[in-house]
């Protein structure tokens, strides 16, 4: 895949900002489901929309969450969020932000909440 994706567990990956054409290519390397945690239009006007994220992946058979979270990590309530949506999902989930980095800390805080991590 030409998309950088890092791998957290064999069922849980991160990516930087991803767009709608990343979709198929996505779902053929085995995705099942894609979480946004970037907010809309965080950097300008360019960024790709959830909503046009989330029709592509549905076009590709993928499920999509959108959770937008403060670049800072997001709060408790955001980690709760992420740990249902990780839990309920089907796997492999990929989770995107800006550059990933915010995914991690919010995966990492829903895993201190006690929420299961797919693994």
């Amino acid at each position: 895949m030409a998309l950088p994706i890092r791998w957290l567990t064999e069922k849980l990956a991160v990516a930087g900002q991803i767009s709608p054409s990343d979709l198929s290519e996505i779902a053929s390397s085995g995705f099942q489901s894609v979480i946004c945690n970037r907010p809309d239009f965080e950097y300008g006007a360019d960024q790709p929309t959830a909503e046009s994220i989330q029709s592509a992946a549905e076009q590709a058979g993928l499920q999509f969450r959108f959770l937008p979270v403060a670049p800072d990590g997001g709060t408790a309530a955001n980690a709760q969020e992420m740990g249902v949506l990780l839990s309920e999902m089907p796997q492999p989930i990929l989770a995107y932000c800006y550059s990933g980095g915010r995914c991690m800390a919010l995966i990492g805080l829903a895993a201190r909440m006690g929420h299961a991590i797919p693994e």
